[in-house]
């Protein structure tokens, strides 16, 4: 009894992790937003076959906030997995900052009781500053090519996910998408094809978060460099007209619009074929 007393206490230790008997799969860190719910993937798995009712209980600082046996709780959090097939994804509703911490979670399966210490949950709050709004494209671009342009954003709460808006086209559906971490992210893309109009063209796209008493909204902008040949390019001289004499002064001009910028070459033509007299980019 003593032995197997000493094994029970160094399981519940969060600085000493042997062969754990819980298993808890969960983001390491987790980003939340204040007003708005957080889903939090979770799942199981233990040493033991686990043949009763299984109940799921959230520590915090070595205190429960949650208990899932319990009608009241320190916080109001909702298991919404099914815990008899080992699915422990919780809902935290209303987010503020009394909930960003780290956070455990205990298995109770009788005689099964085992708490995951070396798989901590780790809450932090975005207030203002939504950092995970992305437009992406290739960077590789080229004139006459079709390319996708995707707007993306974190999204902590799939039951009330951003809207996206932006310049490309201003009725895009955005589509929320689960992640390989069990996490989502609300996306909205767009096809072009790309012309030299493209080039320097910024596109800007934003995110609404709905959250109590109003929305807060995330914002981010991105500047395509599309390469395109020459084009409009015409040669004139100055004097324009009219003979000039043997040491006078005559200043010839190339333009061109191109990207990235051209160089110039003049040519002078003989009966040897064209001659290279000059070379410079602008």
């Amino acid at each position: 009894p003593l032995f197997l007393t000493n094994c029970f206490l160094i399981r519940e230790t969060s600085d000493y992790c042997p062969v754990p008997a819980l298993i808890v799969n969960v983001p390491g860190q987790i980003e939340a937003l204040s007003g708005s719910c957080l889903q939090v993937p979770c799942s199981f798995n233990s040493t033991s076959n686990l043949t009763r009712a299984t109940y799921a209980l959230w520590k915090s600082k070595q205190k429960t906030i949650f208990n899932s046996r319990e009608s009241v709780n320190l916080y109001p959090l909702k298991i919404i997995g099914n815990l008899g097939e080992k699915n422990c994804t919780t809902l935290f509703p209303d987010l503020n900052s009394s909930y960003t911490g780290d956070y455990v979670l205990r298995i109770e399966n009788r005689p099964f009781k085992a708490t995951a210490f070396c798989h901590p949950l780790q809450i932090r709050e975005q207030v203002s500053n939504i950092s995970k709004l992305l437009i992406t494209a290739k960077s590789d671009l080229e004139e006459n090519q079709s390319v996708t342009v995707t707007c993306s954003a974190f999204t902590p709460c799939p039951h009330s996910p951003p809207e996206l808006t932006w310049n490309l086209q201003q009725h895009s559906l955005g589509q929320t998408e689960k992640n390989p971490d069990g996490t989502f992210t609300t996306k909205i893309q767009e096809t072009v094809i790309l012309s030299d109009a493209h080039n320097g063209y910024s596109i800007s796209c934003s995110a609404g978060y709905p959250v109590n008493g109003g929305n807060k909204t995330a914002k981010a902008e991105v500047t395509l460099s599309v390469p395109y040949v020459p084009r409009n390019t015409r040669a004139s001289v100055s004097p324009s007209s009219g003979l000039v004499s043997a040491g006078s002064r005559v200043e010839l001009s190339c333009c061109s619009r191109a990207w990235p910028p051209p160089s110039f070459t003049w040519f002078r033509i003989s009966r040897h074929g064209g001659a290279n007299v000059s070379v410079g980019s602008v």
